[in-house]
């Protein structure tokens, strides 16, 4: 007669996680004491603890006085902590995710000025150079406390808020990553400013995606404010950054921080969205990618019997008043044929069972677990010809 003669100890434990984003206006002017009030909060002993500080190059080609007011704002407003006088400066964009050399710089700096686990490493740039340096942050030494300084609308209102930390790997977006949230995220809402169009709109994308998920007076807000936005009012865009941060914020909250589970309502749209980036060897936008994908999701909840035509129509209109288009050249060349394979490898990339986020209206999203092929070619030959 067989028996069981192993042995287990079962372990269980809970670890609470808590960040603040603050949202306001010339971080490193001397008269705003934000950062030096957030630095003395953290202080525990007399030991100065050091700040390694990584910088965009698309930011500082438009604010290359940054190299002397970051200085400047620690020696006179920051006591507790010792900065790294050696500011790195590393191109942004999606070729910092794509190439590893920034990565590989950013560590070796870790390891050449002691950067410890009570030390901090801040990153100012976009939401790709966020995640880039998030990753060295999140693996050396298991983990060094992250500073977020977003740039862009994009990563003040969605992923320089989040958890999520990432390098592309094997041509795959997102293959290498981490769930490390920051020690917090300051939104600096000056920086925008020198944002080109495409930037500042490409942003907007997902607070409209949020909305279409989560709630229908901020959609409805953003019907209302589009020639605000698109005339690039700061306080209206303030507003939305806001408003958009602190949905995702509660979702992360209240939702599945770590994605343990198979579903992902923040990826509403970005099933495509992440082929297409690599389709069109990242000459469009992540926010433009999201667009389209968000249209083609949308239509394909309409055909499927989910979404009302009137509801369809308001969605693509806002998209296009706010200025996304639908018919990107990589769109009418190769996207079609790749509709299957963008779906294999999302859902390679989430684990389990398929589930994407469709819509049964604005506001209202729907867990789907088969996608209709034939269908999902109908609703792609609608968004390349929609007008």
């Amino acid at each position: 007669m067989k028996e069981n003669r192993s042995k287990n100890i079962r372990s269980e434990f809970q670890v609470t996680y808590e960040y603040d984003v603050f949202f306001t206006k010339e971080l490193f002017s001397l008269e705003n004491i934000l950062l030096s009030e957030f630095f003395q909060s953290k202080k525990t002993d007399k030991m100065k603890k050091k700040v390694l500080v990584v910088i965009d190059q698309g930011l500082f080609n438009f604010h290359n006085k940054i190299l002397e007011s970051i200085p400047q704002y620690f020696q006179s407003n920051v006591e507790s902590v010792q900065l790294i006088e050696d500011l790195i400066i590393l191109p942004g964009g999606e070729t910092s995710k794509n190439d590893s050399n920034g990565w590989e710089l950013v560590v070796s700096a870790i390891n050449q000025y002691g950067i410890d686990r009570h030390s901090y490493l801040m990153v100012i740039g976009g939401g790709a150079i966020l995640d880039m340096v998030g990753y060295a942050a999140a693996v050396a030494h298991r983990g060094i406390r992250l500073i977020r300084i977003p740039t862009t609308v994009l990563s003040q209102n969605d992923s320089g808020v989040g958890v999520k930390n990432s390098i592309n790997y094997f041509g795959k977006k997102n293959f290498l990553g981490t769930f490390a949230p920051p020690v917090a995220v300051f939104n600096d809402s000056s920086f925008l400013v020198s944002l080109e169009d495409r930037d500042w709109r490409s942003g907007m994308a997902e607070a409209v995606k949020v909305s279409l998920i989560k709630n229908k007076v901020f959609f409805e807000w953003m019907e209302s404010h589009v020639s605000e936005l698109t005339h690039r009012d700061l306080t209206t865009m303030e507003h939305l950054v806001y408003e958009c941060a602190r949905l995702h914020m509660e979702h992360i909250q209240n939702g599945d921080p770590f994605e343990f589970g198979s579903s992902r309502p923040l990826d509403f749209g970005h099933w495509f969205a992440h082929k297409l980036e690599y389709l069109a060897n990242f000459s469009i936008r992540h926010g433009e990618a999201v667009a389209i994908g968000m249209a083609l999701d949308s239509i394909y909840s309409y055909l499927s019997g989910f979404l009302q035509e009137s509801e369809l129509n308001r969605i693509l209109n806002l998209l296009r008043d706010l200025g996304f288009q639908f018919n990107h050249p990589v769109l009418l060349k190769n996207g079609k044929e790749n509709l299957e394979l963008a779906l294999k490898e999302f859902q390679e990339h989430l684990g389990g069972k398929l589930t994407l986020l469709m819509l049964e209206g604005i506001g209202f999203p729907k867990e789907v677990y088969t996608i209709h092929l034939s269908l999902l070619e109908s609703a792609y030959d609608r968004l390349v010809g929609w007008k």
